[in-house]
């Protein structure tokens, strides 16, 4: 079945983040938003058919995790990714950033080093600050448009103590789908050195055409990745807010169900299962043809920015809803830059300097919307650039 992915649905009034919180964070209730990482797609039919025929059971009551939930997940990893994993490897867990912060919790001390690479999806630097780790940084580099990992830099990080490393595979920010041979070489580095990397693969389904997104853990026979799985950003159902981490290691399960168990957080919820059953049994026709669709808003962007906003350039990308767009060229600072376009261009992005000091000077937008506005978006912020080149 063919997916209208350019159906109009009004989420204004929806209690939605992206847009009901516009005023708050914008300080403008127009702006175009182009922020919040969720799409403005339906989710598979499958999974509101399957929440609807939940919700016709009156009860919603403590709910327990079935075996087909998880067969469904272990069936779709060995189908996209070649990715064997068994059930007891499996952590339910309320999201993948609560996961993120449990793992911490689990597998290091107060004062323990974790390394971060910026630019980076921002809720991992407080993961491990509030936390009471220090934070490493390991800044990506950025050659020839594309964001490559500095490899001499994180051994050096390693060196000096570092044990610990939340990596993010696809990237968000830059888009990057990390090679085979980039991520064994992170594997190599990371068992000599002892070091244990937490792989959020959140945006793994999330791929363009002719990419490939390799599972970390498949590369590796060491007990030394963790990984974050979850439908959220791949179905467009991030509000169920219900993830999985794969651990291999008793020792580390273990210790990260005892933190689950201090928090006393449940990620029992009898709608999150049902949609998270559902879209890994019935999504994938649904996500083949959305990733043609965002690669082709991708394609557009692309296009329209080198013939009318030179000025703006495009970070190369292999994945993910998210595009990171190079603004050095205006010639602002970040908080000037953050106003420009939320007050001439009225289009609401996330500004880079939250995803690290080395992401001051660019902007991230999500094109995971129809094509109609994410034309209306880049028109208006061409229009605005040319205000400023004419004044």
């Amino acid at each position: 079945m063919t997916i209208d992915f350019d159906q109009k649905i009004d989420r204004s009034s929806s209690h939605s983040l992206k847009f009901d919180a516009r005023a708050a964070y914008f300080g403008r209730s127009d702006v175009i938003p182009m922020w919040v990482a969720d799409m403005d797609f339906s989710a598979p039919e499958a999974v509101t058919k399957a929440l609807v025929e939940r919700a016709k059971h009156p009860i919603y009551g403590y709910t327990l995790h079935p075996d087909s939930m998880y067969d469904a997940l272990i069936d779709w990893s060995a189908k996209r990714y070649q990715w064997q994993i068994k059930q007891s490897e499996i952590i339910m867990c309320p999201g993948v950033v609560p996961s993120i912060n449990a793992v911490i919790e689990a597998i290091t001390e107060p004062g323990d080093k974790v390394i971060v690479q910026p630019p980076v999806y921002f809720p991992f630097f407080s993961s491990v600050e509030k936390s009471g780790r220090e934070l490493v940084l390991n800044p990506l580099y950025l050659d020839n448009n594309r964001y490559y990992i500095d490899f001499e830099h994180l051994e050096q990080c390693a060196q000096q103590g570092a044990k610990t490393l939340l990596f993010c595979s696809p990237h968000n920010p830059v888009g990057r789908v990390w090679t085979q041979e980039e991520l064994a070489q992170l594997l190599e580095l990371a068992e000599r050195y002892q070091m244990t990397i937490i792989s959020d693969e959140i945006h793994a389904d999330l791929i363009f055409p002719e990419q490939q997104h390799i599972a970390l853990a498949t590369l590796t026979q060491a007990n030394n990745v963790i990984t974050t799985l979850a439908p959220s950003k791949t179905f467009n159902i991030a509000g169920m807010g219900l993830s999985s981490l794969i651990v291999s290691d008793k020792q580390q399960r273990r210790a990260i169900k005892a933190v689950f168990e201090q928090w006393h957080i449940s990620p029992s919820n009898p709608f999150s299962i049902t949609a998270f059953e559902a879209a890994y049994r019935h999504g994938e026709d649904w996500l083949d043809q959305l990733n043609i669709y965002i690669y082709k808003n991708k394609k557009w962007v692309e296009d329209f920015l080198q013939t009318h906003c030179p000025q703006l350039k495009l970070i190369e990308s292999e994945g993910t809803y998210l595009l990171w767009l190079d603004c050095r060229a205006l010639g602002m600072d970040n908080e000037t830059l953050k106003r420009f376009f939320i007050e001439q261009a009225g289009v609401g992005m996330n500004p880079g300097y939250v995803f690290g000091d080395n992401g001051g000077g660019f902007m991230r937008l999500n094109i995971g919307t129809r094509l109609e506005i994410v034309q209306q978006a880049m028109k208006r912020i061409a229009s605005a650039i040319d205000g400023i080149s004419a004044s």
